[in-house]
Order: C-alpha cells, then structure tokens, then sequence
C-alpha cells in the first residue's frame, strides 16, 4: 500500500488530494482508506511535477465532503 496523500478538496464531483511528493499514482489506480475500504479510482494528475494533485472519482456510495482532510493510500 502506497500514501497517494491527503484530499484538500472536494471540486466537481472528485476528490482532489495532494500528493507528498513526485512519486504517485497511474490513472486507473484504486484508492483506499485507512481500513483498505474502496473508496474509488485515480482519474487524472494535474498541477508541478514535484507535488502534484490527484483526482479521485468516488464510488457511488462514499460521502464526497466526508473525505477532506482524510489520507488516501493506493492500492
């Protein structure tokens, strides 16, 4: 399991994390919570390469504003 980093925001429909550093994840990828419960996939990267952020698009069931502030980890 891989820190992707904590969520900032909610923006659109995605939760936008910020990344710790250079090193994060592919598109596609699936984002879990502490307790390794699905919370939905890696959409897009965007922002400096060096910290970049991460969009996640939620599964259906998760509360999108419940995530801010929380820490995501890759799976």
């Amino acid at each position: 399991m891989r820190r992707v980093g904590d969520v900032v925001r909610v923006a659109q429909g995605l939760a936008v994390v910020r990344a710790p550093d250079a090193d994060f994840p592919e598109t596609g990828t699936a984002v879990v919570d502490e307790n390794l419960d699905e919370l939905g996939t890696v959409v897009d990267v965007f922002g400096p390469v060096d910290r970049p952020y991460v969009a996640v698009s939620p599964h259906d069931d998760v509360h999108l504003p419940g995530l801010v502030g929380r820490r995501l980890y890759a799976r």
